[in-house]
């Protein structure tokens, strides 16, 4: 793991786990110099106020639940200033939770829908992703719902509150990064978009002011390929 402030030169951040403000990082880096920025930015719902995702547990609630500690990454959404930079530095971008942003971006028509089959949960059946690519609206269907996901049988550990399957990311890179060399995460959370490019061969630089989730992206990429 690499911290900001100890680095020079932006490409010393390709295929390394950094811990900072990806806004001072974004500022050092060209214009288009990247390829694509696969993201997840906070959404400013407080989801981490208290650590549970949707409450605290209660007798009724027979489930286990998880705590992932209590934080304030989340009260508010990034200001316009890290969406000029993602669309500065980058030919293309797919921003998931597009619609908590919509005053910071542009019209689309390519937007993407992941359908996570959760029908009767607490959770959003759909999420959105923003993106700047050509073509039309395309859907995804992954089963997460808790602790039900899509294959149980390769099971995900969840790391974070609002932690992306591995298979969303790859299938974001499979369908719109055919062409791309170097992917950028300025919300890198579990570093999830980095562990599904370091499987797939691509470059990829990821950073999250987190210090534990960097620890954390930092042992995930260590592992050997996650299918």
């Amino acid at each position: 793991m690499k911290y900001l402030k100890e680095i020079k030169d932006w490409k010393e951040c390709i295929n390394e786990v950094v811990c900072g403000d990806s806004l001072d990082l974004m500022r050092m880096i060209p214009d288009n110099a990247i390829d694509l920025c696969l993201t997840d930015p906070p959404y400013g719902i407080k989801i981490a106020k208290d650590g549970w995702v949707v409450g605290k547990p209660n007798k009724a609630c027979k489930a286990k639940r998880k705590n992932y500690g209590a934080s304030e990454w989340d009260n508010f959404i990034p200001s316009k200033e890290y969406f000029d930079e993602m669309r500065r530095i980058s030919k293309n971008q797919i921003i998931f939770g597009g619609n908590y942003f919509v005053e910071h971006l542009t019209n689309s028509r390519c937007w993407i829908v992941w359908d996570k089959n959760n029908p009767d949960s607490l959770f959003a059946d759909c999420e959105l992703a923003w993106t700047n690519c050509k073509g039309s609206v395309k859907k995804f269907k992954f089963t997460w719902n808790g602790m039900i996901q899509e294959d149980m049988k390769h099971k995900e550990k969840r790391f974070h509150p609002t932690q992306k399957p591995l298979e969303l990311m790859r299938w974001c890179l499979e369908n719109y990064a055919k062409d791309c060399k170097t992917v950028i995460d300025p919300f890198a959370g579990s570093f999830t978009t980095a562990r599904a490019c370091k499987d797939m061969g691509f470059d990829w630089i990821a950073i999250d002011q987190e210090e534990k989730y960097c620890e954390i992206g930092a042992k995930r990429l260590q592992q050997q390929n996650l299918f």
